[in-house]
């Protein structure tokens, strides 16, 4: 069996524009929850819920990236290239959760929830 990379070198892009990814990648594109529903007897199935899809990033704190203007994005694109040549398109995205920059490391984290999550290859 032959090797194949299934991690490492990643980008991110918002609106086509690419961000200086630093850290970690996590994506979500799940839309849906399922919980497991269950009795004194046992399990009696699982219950569903709606949930949004999101991308989890943290980049470099670079002097073109304007924290108030991260605040601010929505109805945006975002797309994550990963190692293993897996893009997710995340649609009608918004920052969501807090924005802290970390100033020691020079890095933020960034989440984006969206409507959708699509996975291409």
């Amino acid at each position: 069996m032959a090797l194949k990379r299934i991690a490492g070198t990643a980008y991110i892009k918002v609106d086509s524009v690419q961000l200086a990814l630093k850290g970690s990648i996590e994506v979500d594109p799940a839309d849906v929850m399922r919980e497991p529903v269950t009795g004194l007897d046992g399990v009696h199935g699982y219950k569903e819920t709606p949930k949004a899809p999101s991308i989890t990033v943290t980049v470099s704190k670079t002097p073109d990236l304007k924290l108030k203007q991260v605040l601010g994005w929505k109805g945006r694109t975002v797309t994550a290239e990963l190692g293993d040549g897996t893009t997710y398109v995340l649609s009608d995205a918004f920052q969501s959760g807090e924005l802290k920059l970390d100033g020691a490391e020079g890095q933020v984290p960034i989440t984006f929830t969206g409507a959708s999550c699509r996975e291409m290859n």
